[in-house]
């Protein structure tokens, strides 16, 4: 035996700690056990993470990887510990996810006999990943990890999968770590002509009412700095998509809302107002655009975008700027003219005013008996950090917690957008707080989302990680509920739950609890929260029937946004 040799599952964790992984989520199994067995070597080296189900272990990796924009790593074994991965693979794919994601796969000579526990997981996960591949040779071990950690990372993030065979971790091979900067034909990073970018400062230079919208590309270009730069010498009006807030901080004068179905009620209805319309790192998703016939047409079209696949696929760009958008940003900062658009922003601040008077302050200040969500939001603003970590699951709450939630800084903004999975927000916020032990992360979830990977409060208790999880419960799965009050004659099919005592369980999970179900014990309840150092669960009983407005229903033109 060559001394000099190791065996393919230590490669793979020789691999990772030489991409400075520092976490890795994930559950074991019988086809990624020699990884396991290795890993036990490396303790001091790298930290792994026993999660309850392989979906919260993707998930974590989500939640790690948004927070520090570094590639979240995790690992499962082969079979139905493969398949656990896809669903938070497809929701890292469409919300431009860094990840890396090894499973184990059965011996190379069993491959196609439906031996114990195989599955074609690089077929299943073709469409959910970035790029994906098979590894049945130990020479080929180290070499795919890194061509996936650049893939990974590099252009338009995303997640990759690694599926590698048994007697691939059992070989013996030698270990010669090449981290991977480039792939023959793989150019992540388009240059940026200087003509398109003379075009689009002409337009804007011209323009009488301008717009900027702007999505996660800002925040993975690491362009906040620049995005408030060019505001600061145009004058523009910026509204955010849901993954973009927090790239520029919401008391910026120029900030005026969020976009999409339940976002602000100006910046969505001005949209159809302005004369050229800048979007920046976003993908014209339905939610912002809704009936995209009647969306900015009145408008010349200025988009910035990094990948190629975005531009033209949904609104047609009449200056489509393809390339990073923090380098098409200072060089469009040197282009245009120094100006202002104060009545331009008053239409939007008539607007706004419009909408806190009938929807805002019912929200967060409401006269009836029961408590509402936003309340909630309102007295969690009044406690935490500026540099706190919103994490929201999917539905009513994630849109509640959205619209009011001060955000003041950058990569402050966890959730699931493109995909809306339930269950995200309990192992993501995990993954977040890993990064961060100092930071204040808030999990905001509903009664429903929360049951999906309820396990991952065990998670939370091995680690003692001392997240702070809001449970904002009103026994229904609210947000299908109110489409089913507004467009389905209140037919309530299946929406209503009879749910457990939560208390009990995150009592079980040795996490510190409180319930609220009066107004008058909210605020100290929130206050409680945020003094306790460690792991800590408030169950907030809220109105059953509350609706969340503003509201562009599917199909729907922005202009026809409803307040209630």
């Amino acid at each position: 035996m060559n001394d000099s040799k190791i065996r393919g599952a230590e490669i793979v964790i020789k691999s990772l700690v030489a991409e400075n992984a520092k976490f890795i989520f994930g559950y074991p199994g019988g086809a990624i056990m020699p990884v396991y067995d290795a890993l036990y070597d490396y303790m001091d080296q790298i930290q792994h993470i026993l999660t309850r189900h392989e979906q919260g272990a993707i998930h974590a990796a989500q939640g790690y990887a948004r927070v520090s924009g570094k590639v979240g790593v995790c690992i499962a074994t082969s079979g139905p510990g493969a398949t656990n991965l896809i669903t938070g693979m497809a929701d890292a794919l469409i919300d431009s996810t860094p990840l890396v994601c090894i499973t184990g796969q059965v011996l190379s000579q069993l491959l196609g006999t439906d031996a114990f526990q195989e599955t074609d997981v690089v077929g299943i996960s073709m469409p959910a990943t970035k790029w994906n591949i098979q590894v049945r040779r130990v020479e080929d071990i180290a070499p795919a990890i890194a061509k996936g950690f650049h893939i990974a990372r590099s252009g338009r993030p995303g997640p990759v999968l690694i599926d590698i065979t048994k007697d691939a971790q059992v070989a013996l091979g030698d270990f010669n770590y090449v981290p991977c900067l480039n792939i023959r034909s793989y150019r992540p990073y388009p240059k940026v002509p200087d003509s398109v970018i003379d075009e689009a400062a002409a337009l804007i230079n011209k323009a009488k009412r301008p717009y900027l919208l702007y999505g996660q590309g800002v925040v993975l270009g690491k362009a906040e700095s620049q995005l408030k730069a060019f505001l600061d010498k145009t004058g523009i009006p910026a509204a955010c998509t849901l993954l973009g807030t927090g790239a520029l901080s919401e008391d910026h004068p120029n900030y005026v809302g969020k976009l999409g179905m339940h976002g602000n009620y100006a910046p969505n209805l001005l949209t159809n107002k302005c004369d050229v319309l800048i979007s920046i790192g976003m993908r014209f998703d339905d939610r912002v655009t809704g009936d995209v016939k009647r969306y900015a047409k009145q408008a010349k079209v200025i988009h910035l975008e990094l990948d190629p696949a975005e531009i033209d696929k949904i609104v047609k760009a009449d200056v489509p700027v393809l390339g990073d958008c923090k380098v098409s940003l200072e060089k469009l900062i040197e282009k245009v003219e120094k100006k202002e658009h104060p009545e331009w922003i008053k239409q939007f601040r008539v607007l706004e005013a419009e909408e806190k008077r009938v929807v805002v302050g019912n929200d967060i200040s409401p006269t009836k008996i029961g408590l509402t969500m936003g309340e909630v939001i309102r007295h969690i603003n009044e406690f935490k950090a500026d540099d706190a970590i919103l994490v929201t699951d999917v539905g009513q709450h994630q849109m509640v917690a959205w619209r009011y939630f001060n955000y003041k800084t950058t990569r402050t903004q966890v959730t699931s957008g493109g995909l809306g999975t339930m269950g995200f927000a309990l192992p993501a916020a995990l993954g977040a707080q890993l990064h961060d032990y100092n930071r204040e992360v808030i999990c905001v979830v509903g009664d429903g989302g929360i049951q999906m990977t309820i396990q991952e409060l065990g998670t939370i208790m091995q680690t003692k990680a001392p997240v702070k999880v809001v449970l904002l419960n009103n026994n229904f799965l609210g947000m299908v509920r109110q489409w089913q009050q507004l467009f389905f004659d209140k037919r309530y099919s299946f929406t209503e739950l009879d749910n457990p005592d939560f208390i009990k369980i995150a009592e079980g999970y040795n996490f510190k609890v409180q319930k609220v179900d009066e107004r008058t014990d909210l605020r100290q309840a929130v206050a409680e929260m945020f003094v306790h150092d460690g792991p800590y669960f408030l169950e907030v009983k809220v109105e059953k029937e509350d609706n969340v407005f503003p509201m562009i229903a599917t199909g729907s033109s922005v202009e026809e946004i409803r307040l209630k």
